[in-house]
């Protein structure tokens, strides 16, 4: 039985559950091959939200007016190229990635000890959930067409930037809230320490992940998940 004050595991994914290469070198690059398909999903209600809010950023941010979906799409391609963690590109990539996940062409990686900790902190009554830049969508199509199979089904929330920024303090009190949890009861997973330093300052417990190419710059570290649960198992 788990005796811990945590009551909920927040993980994000890039660099946490998966690597980060598997988004650069797999799903973006499948995102700007396909993007075009967008032109024909005109009548598609997440499309036309993606184009109203890009119209809004950019008027907002460079004072420029789009008035197509042809422009919008050169948008959408130029922000996923320069990895721009923006809501209306992280909505239209949902729509073409699950194509791909759909079709086979695409599986999510996890790290291997992902599955088996989701696995042990379920039998431990913690409840889990993704907090993630990439779109609530997005997130179940790779937690859900994964190597390991599908992994949604541990999952009881999901998250993303329509919630608030990942490095912004009043998004996690807004998570907390909707998990009708204090921040105290949980516990959120990142390799990003701005992220971390966020949660941390509304008393998520927090613990950077150490996977390949992230240094060590938070309090609690861990190289992957066998050893969060080890840190688990301390509290």
């Amino acid at each position: 039985m788990n005796k811990s004050p945590i009551k909920f595991i927040l993980t994000d994914i890039e660099g946490t559950t998966s690597s980060v290469s598997f988004v650069v070198d797999v799903l973006f690059p499948y995102f700007l091959e396909n993007s075009y398909k967008l032109l024909e999903m005109n009548d598609n209600v997440i499309v036309n939200q993606a184009f109203e809010e890009t119209k809004s950023i950019l008027q907002n941010e460079e004072n420029r007016t789009i008035s197509d979906l042809g422009e919008a799409l050169e948008q959408w391609n130029h922000w996923c190229k320069i990895d721009r963690k923006i809501t209306p590109l992280k909505s239209v990539q949902g729509l073409i990635w699950a194509e791909g996940f759909k079709s086979g062409v695409i599986q999510g990686h996890v790290y291997p000890d992902v599955e088996r900790n989701f696995l042990e902190w379920t039998k431990q009554n913690y409840r889990l959930g993704v907090f993630s830049s990439g779109s609530v969508a997005a997130q179940r199509l790779l937690f859900g067409h994964s190597v390991d199979g599908d992994l949604t089904v541990f999952f009881s929330a999901y998250f993303d930037t329509t919630t608030g920024g990942k490095k912004e303090v009043e998004t996690y009190p807004k998570i907390a809230n909707e998990l009708n949890l204090e921040a105290t009861e949980i516990c959120f997973l990142s390799d990003i320490v701005e992220e971390l330093e966020a949660a941390d300052k509304c008393g998520m417990i927090t613990i950077q992940l150490l996977r390949e190419n992230t240094v060590a710059n938070w309090k609690t570290t861990a190289k992957d998940f066998d050893e969060v649960n080890s840190i688990l198992k301390g509290l």
